[in-house]
């Protein structure tokens, strides 16, 4: 790790590089290459999380995990095929009036033998198996025709928000796919919300603008998700074209107990008006936060104490 460290100077630039390690041990781990490989691809994958410029170790408890792992992949996979996913919808409100003004789609998995499984569960391994992208796409396509159905019965409309992962968001075609969706489904595109995290904008600034701007281009709204637990920098407010911000929901748990909390959410409604955004807190789950919101002039909010995330 030391010696990879070392910067290089490559075509008149100084480069530093830092390395994920995961190691196995002949024969304990494997007494040919291609197993000791893959033990070792095992081991890497363990310390994502931990951050770069660190090793580990195999175990077998890794080799539980990955067939673990493997297990829901190959799940994902023929539930796509076999249309075992859904999309529950939790209503957003107007704090002022209390009309429901928007729903936000979140996946649920109706596994056969098994019942329901939330994203916590399989969504991780979408993730890190790129399964999340033609996930992403089923959930961008199901969320807008269920509102074009909402629409056809005769019910007034409401925005629809849809979750981006950062995966998705850098795939080639992401736009195309989206124009795709709104023309094959009949999608109102006003009536569109792509919700992005703060990590996502943060990445490549100069071509996530581009993206945004072209996604703006189509009459789609744009909100970020779980505003101030990521990358905050207050100058991509100014610089992006978003319309939303979310407040997170660890945020308004503790409204009523923790002042700096309160400070914050204040701060950021405050923020955000002055910017003119809309704004919306999610997590919302008793009367002292509700209060504390209306009272702080925020105009939208989602949370158990209206109602969970429900079928159509």
């Amino acid at each position: 790790l030391a010696a990879i460290k070392v910067p290089r100077y490559v075509a008149g630039h100084d480069l530093s590089v830092t390395a994920s390690l995961g190691i196995s041990i002949f024969p304990g781990d494997g007494e040919d290459a291609v197993t000791l490989i893959k033990k070792a691809e095992t081991a890497m994958r363990n310390i994502k999380d931990s951050g770069p410029d660190n090793f580990c170790f195999f175990s077998n408890t890794m080799n539980q995990r990955a067939r673990e792992q493997h297990s829901i992949e190959s799940g994902i996979r023929l539930a796509l095929e076999r249309n075992e996913f859904v999309l529950h919808y939790q209503p957003k409100l107007n704090l002022k009036t209390g009309k429901v003004v928007g729903a936000e789609a979140l996946i649920r998995w109706l596994k056969p033998g098994q019942g329901w499984l939330f994203p916590s569960e399989f969504i991780p391994v979408a993730e890190d198996s790129g399964l999340i992208v033609p996930l992403s796409k089923w959930v961008l396509r199901e969320a807008c025709r269920q509102t074009c159905a909402w629409q056809a019965a005769g019910l007034p409309p409401i925005r629809m928000s849809v979750n981006i992962s950062a995966t998705e968001f850098r795939q080639r075609g992401f736009l195309e796919g989206i124009r795709t969706v709104l023309e094959e489904t009949g999608m109102n595109p006003e009536l569109l919300e792509l919700e992005i995290t703060e990590s996502v904008l943060m990445q490549n600034a100069e071509s996530t603008i581009q993206i945004l701007q072209a996604i703006k281009h189509m009459g789609i709204r744009l909100a970020i998700d779980d505003f101030g637990t990521g990358y905050s920098s207050l100058s991509y407010l100014r610089r992006f074209p978003i319309d939303v911000l979310k407040i997170d929901q660890s945020f308004v748990r503790d409204l009523s107990t923790d002042s700096n909390d309160a400070a914050l959410v204040s701060a950021i409604i405050s923020l955000g008006r002055s910017l003119k955004l809309n704004i919306i807190a999610e997590g919302i789950e008793t009367q002292d936060q509700l209060d504390f919101l209306k009272t702080n002039h925020c105009e939208e909010g989602q949370g158990y104490f209206f109602s969970r995330a429900v079928e159509p």
